[in-house]
Formats: structure tokens, sequence, C-alpha cells
């Protein structure tokens, strides 16, 4: 058996800075900053306006109000957790749709209460602006000071001692890390040998090792006692537990190499049983309903903004050359299954087979109006016929013609994956340059690559950004052909 004193060498901290204490003075800093923003700009607004302050007593209320349903809202968002705060770009989305998300309520709750009137609108307008930027300006401070702190283990006060299975502590470095960074102070690790875990008589011939660890851990006051055991050794972690009952100290089990990986993943329960959700529904029922919301919205104001831009378009292609109108394609969607796709024809053939050749730069096949049609992208108009059919959405990953989706599923490992949601008229893909043809895999796989991202980082807020995106750069870009 091995035993060894881990490294204290760390950021000087006072003991009691722990995680805990630190998520309390977050929260304590954010109540503070609210009530300051509120009764400030009520006072500031009044006396810039009226020239004297009235109903102070009323303001300072309703800004303890606020704060308090702000703080109540970020803790059952666990938006106080060093690991949320230390993600910055998620802290400040989640405290800008908290603030306004509260504002909206309460002023709602005020209307209808008959008691709107009695605040100003100037001061309430300049409160939700004053406080969000003092907020934001906070969390990004906070952010900051907790990532190095991490770092540095300014927090780890926790005394703590590692009972491991040898060489585990190494292959688990991350987890050994993590508890440094957060909260706890590794003063000593006992490594015991595979041999000896295998042993049917561990306690006994462990006893004198534990019982000098037991003397270790009172006389150093320890806390928290961690064991890093292959969880398939069951008789070996009760043997220890069973060792160590005599002291007042709680044991933490920590997952071992292989099954750390499965628990990074959400855990649910039914009943009583617990289950790791390896892989998670794209897009929750309420999202589905927020963007399926945001399409019907979107796809009927632009039919009718664009019905002129599509009856001339429809003219035109009529008169240039022989053939329909409109093109219909078989392409996958959601969960791989077919649909037909509908775009103006730009192209003198109608092919949708299991050999069909992307459109490439001076394409013979392509009509002279169905070559401006495809830079502005105005062959794509009609797909809001798909997007109002609840076959497509108006952004999402592009769908391929069937030939091309068999073709790279097969290539690319994770192809199939862009079928977890509704394909889009436009996507993130095609906002960051990779529009149009795809000569070579390296651009295809680029193309999945942030494909798979807009997927796994899904907001409404990304959707109404792309849309906006799409309208500022579809007449700049030349790449379709």
């Amino acid at each position: 058996m091995v035993e060894q004193t881990a490294s204290t060498s760390k950021w000087f901290s006072p003991t009691w800075l722990r995680p805990a204490v630190v998520e309390r003075f977050l929260a304590l800093v954010d109540a503070a900053l609210i009530v300051i923003s509120g009764i400030g700009c009520a006072v500031g607004y009044l006396l810039s306006t009226a020239g004297i302050v009235g109903k102070a007593d009323f303001y300072a209320a309703a800004s303890v109000l606020v704060a308090i349903n702000f703080i109540l809202l970020t803790l059952v968002q666990q938006g106080y957790r060093l690991k949320i705060i230390t993600d910055l770009p998620r802290t400040l989305r989640m405290t800008l749709t908290t603030w306004t998300g509260l504002f909206g309520a309460l002023l709602a709750i005020a209307f209808t209460m008959k008691v709107s009137e009695e605040f100003s609108r100037g001061a309430t307008i300049s409160f939700y602006l004053v406080g969000l930027a003092a907020l934001l300006a906070w969390k990004t401070v906070a952010a900051r000071l907790i990532t190095h702190a991490l770092r540095t283990g300014a927090f780890a006060n926790g005394r703590a001692i590692m009972i491991a299975e040898f060489g585990l502590a190494t292959s688990s470095s991350n987890a050994v890390d993590d508890l440094g960074q957060h909260g706890y102070r590794l003063m000593r690790i006992m490594e015991i040998p595979a041999r000896e875990l295998t042993s049917p008589l561990l306690l006994s011939s462990l006893a004198p090792r534990f019982e000098e660890l037991i003397a270790y851990a009172r006389e150093n006051r320890i806390e928290h006692i961690f064991l890093l055991i292959n969880w398939g050794r069951q008789h070996v972690i009760d043997s220890i537990l069973d060792a160590l009952k005599i002291l007042p100290i709680p044991v933490h089990l920590v997952p071992d190499t292989h099954t750390a990986r499965f628990l990074r993943y959400p855990l649910s329960g039914t009943g009583s049983t617990f289950i790791a959700e390896l892989r998670r529904a794209p897009l929750s029922l309420r999202e589905r309903g927020l963007k399926r919301a945001l399409d019907l919205v979107g796809a009927s104001l632009a039919l009718l903004v664009f019905a002129p831009v599509m009856l001339v378009t429809a003219i035109l292609i009529k008169l240039s050359s022989m053939g329909p109108v409109f093109f219909r394609q078989t392409r996958h969607g959601f969960g791989g299954r077919a649909f037909k796709i509908f775009k103006f024809r730009t192209m003198r053939v109608l092919e949708d087979g299991p050999t069909i050749v992307q459109a490439q730069k001076n394409d013979p096949r392509v009509t002279p109006i169905g070559k401006w049609l495809r830079k502005t992208s105005i062959d794509e108009l009609p797909q809001l016929l798909n997007v109002l059919k609840g076959e497509m959405s108006l952004v999402g990953p592009r769908p391929h013609a069937a030939a091309h989706n068999t073709e790279y599923e097969q290539i690319i490992g994770n192809y199939a994956f862009r079928h977890h949601v509704k394909p889009g008229i436009t996507g993130w893909a095609q906002v960051n340059g990779y529009r149009g043809e795809t000569n070579t895999l390296d651009l295809m796989q680029k193309r999945v690559e942030l494909d798979l991202w807009y997927i796994n980082n899904w907001s409404l807020w990304l959707d109404i950004l792309i849309i906006m995106r799409t309208a500022v750069i579809s007449l700049a870009q030349a790449k379709a052909y």
C-alpha cells in the first residue's frame, strides 16, 4: 500500500472561504445591486423631473420585492453554483431572461391589481435598464474572479483524505483536480494495490493502516473522506466503510473512470431506479412549441411580404424556359422521414433519383433567370409552404437531396444527428459561410459540425439571430450556383 501527503500549496485564503459561502455572497451582492438600483433610479428620476421625492418607502419596498424574486428565480435555476457562474455566456443569458421575465410578470400583476399608476414609468424603465446593466457587469467581474480563484485553489479549505485503488488517482486526475478546486483540500491520499483489494481478508491485512489513517483523521480534523475505488468492487467498498464507521465523517464514493463518463449525463428517477439519459431529445416539448410558434408566425408574415416577389418570379420562370414553375425533390426531414421540398425551378432538368449532381459554377443546366434566383436565394421562398405544413422549420440544418443524404451518412459518422431537428430554410452553417456547393468532404464535414453545434445549443434567440443574419448576408453572398 502506498501513502502520500497531497500537495497543499495553494493561494492563501481564510479557512471559512468555501463554495457555499461564496454562493451566498453572490446572492447578497445581487440583492444589494437591485435594491440600490431601484431606489437610486427612483430618487434620481423624480428629483430631475418633479424636484421632490415622493413615496420613497414605496419604491424601496418594490425594489426589495424585485430583489427577492430575482434571487429565488436564480436559485431555482442553480444560477449561483460556481460551475454556472464561471460559464459567463450562460450566466449572462440567464440574467437577461430572468430579469426581463420578472419585470414583465410584475408589471402585469401591477396592472391587473390596478396599482401600476403608483409607479413612475420613467423610474420603472430606468430601474430595468440600470439594474440589468449593473447585474451583467457584476456577473462578468464575478465570473473572472471566481475562475481565477478556482484555478488557484482558493476555495480548497475543506480538509479531506482519499482512499484510492492504485493507479486510479492518476487516471482520474480530472476528478481529483475538481475536488481540489471546488472546496476540498486533499491532505492525504492512501493508495491500495489491486492484489490486496482482491483478498477476502482485506480488513485483517489492512487493519494497522486503517487505524493509523483514523488517528490521522482525528488529529488533523478531517471533514470528508473520498473513496476512489472501481465500482465493481462492492466487497471492497463495504469493507472500507465498515473500517471507517468509527469516524463521524461523511464518506463519498467518487466515480471511477468508466462510470464517470455515464454520470456526466442528466440523471432521472423512475420509481426506485435511477436512469442516466445518455442521449437527450434535442428539444423539449416547450422548446418545440416555441420553435413551432416562431415558424408559423415567421412563415405567415414572410409569405405576405414576399407574395409579390413570388408572383413575379413565377411569371419570369414561365416566360424564360419550358417546364413547371415549382421544382419538387425528395429530402429527408425530422427523424429521417422523407418529404417533398418546394423550390422555384432554376434548372432545365428535374432530377430526383438515386444519382443527383450538385449544381456547380457556370452549370449549363441552370437557366438564365435561375442563376439570379439561386444567388439571391429567392428560389428557396416556396419552402415557406413546407414550414407551414410542419415538414421544415425556418431555421435548421439544410436538407440535402436523398441521394446525397444516403452517401454522406455512410462516410460522415455524426451525419445522421442532423435529423434530430426539422431541416430549415436557413441554418447556422449557412450564415457562417457554408452555403451552396459542397464539392469536398472537408466542406461537408464542416457544415455537419456547425449543424450539430446548432442542435446542441438551440435557443429561440439563436433562431432569431440566424434569421436576421440571413436577411443581411443573403444578397451579399454568391456561393450558390
